[in-house]
């Protein structure tokens, strides 16, 4: 199947055929599929985890695994992308294409600055001084709407939230203006206002520059408002094209009907005043930097400001906020990954009390899934050894037949065959990365997971099927969840009591469905006013 929307197209992608070489066998990733980007165009590749969207991207720009091998025909300005030397390809990379990528802490740089990392390509690709290339990506952080850019640009990865990062990583490609801009998934991470923010300025910048861009996304909302084709992609094949307009008002296939059609749905039921509480913070604060001295500026940034907060046992409760609140911040603190003051006690036990020994035996209890699952998973590990591993840490009794048997069971609860086992991390879509995560924490049977945005990564089908997993092993095992989002939709069928935060700070709380039917608190009104369609705030500013 091609696409006939331009004569002349900027990309024009021919039978693109990439398969991997595993010790399972080939797997075969994207299957002899064709595709075209006029210039200036907006196009979106779209289907659910691991049906090749990002595999796509990733060959066009030179950057397929060592065991990965691609044929077909990849044309950009009439250039065979695939033919082309490792040096041709690099002043092609960051300056006529550029890519934001799904996972940005894989894709930053933890030793250097902020500041740094959107510095060096402009210095290398502009051939302009340090003074000027600065003053640029001062420019673009104001641009992307990061706050406090001055501070940020001496800020490293680590001490930035998820969303924040995501911004750093669509202004380093913007920085050279480039004629093509592959995002893929770009705003996952951010809240829906946030995203609105961004897609308003890919927009802008897509008319003012005749910029053409590929978003890849499982995000349908966001394919309506701002694409002008879609492709639909199913397990590496092309099922249908065309204008969004038509394939969201006349979907074609099945599978589209069933992707436009999946929505989170459900409620949870609330856990009763009388049900033991398992987990409760006291004035829960946390900082960076350092505190005032005779000779030193007080430099600290209050990520956590004097939370408190009571889970019981079977209950979830949602933090939902804006990228940068203090969300994920919170989570970790609760589970004692990072510094903080206050008090958490856990069953009684006051967690900041306690040795780091002491904690060892109740990490099996107390489990986190990260944000961003890449940068939580050993690249040099298998998925059976990742998901086992707390087993043998844990678990030292059971022999290997036995943490094999746990660890595949797992990995067949979140949706992944046995046949997967011997593969690596890279080799998975970012959704199949997110349910090797779940399966990790969830092999352990613990009594509380943080949750930190698990299904972000996710297309709209796999949202419903593990909202419903969660449920039912929460269910299964009576476990607490503490549930970290920027999806409302998410959150609403997940959540039994919710939090909001605002700059560090818990602003409103109370069940669900008081907080979604009758929020007192201004912030909390415009955030669930933010859940309706991006296609109306992106033509309605007010």
């Amino acid at each position: 199947m091609s696409s006939t929307s331009s004569p002349s197209p900027l990309l024009d992608i021919q039978n693109l055929t990439v398969d991997f070489d595993t010790p399972d066998g080939t797997v075969h990733a994207v299957k002899s599929v064709s595709l075209s980007v006029a210039p200036g165009e907006v196009v979106a590749i779209v289907g659910e985890s691991g049906s090749g969207k990002s595999q796509i991207a990733m060959t066009t720009l030179g950057l397929l695994a060592s065991n990965g091998t691609a044929s077909g025909h990849i044309l950009f300005h009439d250039q065979d992308l695939l033919s082309l030397s490792k040096k041709k390809m690099n002043d092609i990379r960051g300056v006529k294409i550029s890519m934001i990528f799904q996972e940005p802490m894989t894709s930053l740089d933890p030793l250097y600055s902020i500041g740094d990392q959107i510095i060096e390509p402009l210095m290398v690709h502009k051939r302009i001084v340090r003074r000027e290339a600065q003053a640029k990506a001062l420019d673009l952080l104001r641009l992307v709407q990061i706050p406090d850019p001055e501070r940020r640009m001496k800020s490293y990865p680590t001490e930035l939230s998820g969303g924040q990062r995501q911004r750093v990583m669509i202004a380093m490609a913007l920085a050279n203006a480039p004629d093509m801009l592959i995002a893929d998934e770009p705003t996952t991470a951010l809240d829906v206002t946030t995203q609105a923010e961004i897609l308003k300025l890919l927009a802008s910048l897509n008319r003012e520059l005749g910029m053409s861009i590929i978003f890849i996304t499982h995000d349908l909302g966001i394919v309506e408002a701002f694409a002008d084709r879609v492709f639909v992609m199913r397990q590496g094949q092309l099922l249908e094209e065309g204008k969004t307009v038509d394939v969201f008002e006349s979907p074609k296939t099945d599978y589209t009907r069933t992707l436009l059609a999946a929505e989170p749905d459900g409620t949870k039921r609330p856990v009763d005043d009388s049900v033991e509480v398992v987990l409760e913070a006291k004035g829960v604060h946390v900082s960076y930097g350092d505190s005032p001295g005779l000779f030193r500026k007080d430099t600290r940034f209050h990520a956590v400001r004097g939370v408190d907060l009571r889970l019981r046992e079977g209950q979830t409760v949602g933090l939902v906020g804006e990228s940068g609140s203090g969300k994920s911040t919170l989570g970790r603190a609760l589970l004692r990954l990072t510094n903080c003051e206050g008090q958490i006690t856990y069953l009684g036990r006051d967690l900041l009390a306690i040795s780091p020994q002491e904690m060892k035996p109740l990490r099996r209890e107390l489990q986190m899934v990260f944000q961003d699952p890449y940068g939580s998973l050993s690249p040099r590990m298998t998925v059976l050894d990742i998901v086992e591993e707390g087993l043998r840490t844990h678990a030292g009794h059971l022999s290997k037949a036995d943490r094999d048997a746990q660890a595949l069971d797992a990995l067949e609860k979140v949706g992944l065959d046995a046949n997967v086992r011997n593969r690596f991390p890279h080799e998975f879509s970012g959704g199949q990365r997110q349910r090797i995560a779940i399966a990790r924490a969830m092999v352990l049977k613990p009594k509380i997971v943080v949750l930190d945005e698990p299904t972000s990564a996710l297309d709209r089908t796999v949202q419903k099927e593990m909202i419903e997993l969660l449920r039912t092993i929460q269910s299964e095992f009576l476990l607490s969840y503490i549930f970290i989002s920027h999806d409302l939709a998410v959150v609403k069928a997940m959540a039994d009591y919710v939090m909001v935060m605002r700059d560090g700070e818990i602003v409103e709380e109370g069940m669900t469905q008081q907080i979604f039917e009758d929020p007192h608190h201004e912030y909390t009104k415009s955030l669930i006013a933010s859940s309706f369609t991006l296609k109306d705030m992106l033509t309605n500013p007010a």
